[in-house]
């Protein structure tokens, strides 16, 4: 059976619902957005996907993190916090953060998510 809520994906994986929820009061703050739940995450969306939330723990037998949070952007940012960044097109640059408190939800990730979001429009 597909999940049809945020809390379907994160059955079990408490931190990285409580990641989520976080994210999606940030979001929030910056303007609308649709949340689409998949198997494996959850997506912040205006015309295309901006910004996703997932378990590692799900996948990966020691995690580092509870959550992560991948941001897409049309340019690459260049900070220590990400654990990675990757380009999956020529036009978007996906920066992956691990969350492993609420903290590392601060204002500089808004930043990038209002970015993320304006991109996405």
């Amino acid at each position: 059976m597909e999940p049809r809520r945020p809390e379907d994906v994160f059955d079990g994986y408490l931190e990285a619902l409580a990641a989520f929820r976080t994210v999606q009061a940030l979001v929030g703050s910056i303007g609308p957005a649709d949340v689409v739940v998949s198997k494996t995450q959850v997506a912040f969306r205006r015309r295309r996907g901006f910004a996703y939330v997932w378990a590692p723990g799900r996948w990966l037998r020691t995690p580092s993190a509870g959550a992560v949070l991948s941001i897409a952007l049309t340019r690459c940012v260049e900070s220590p916090r990400f654990k990675q960044v990757a380009r999956p097109t020529r036009a978007i640059w996906m920066h992956h953060l691990e969350i492993r408190t609420p903290d590392d939800l601060d204002d500089e990730v808004r930043s990038w998510l209002a970015e993320a979001w304006a991109d996405a429009e």
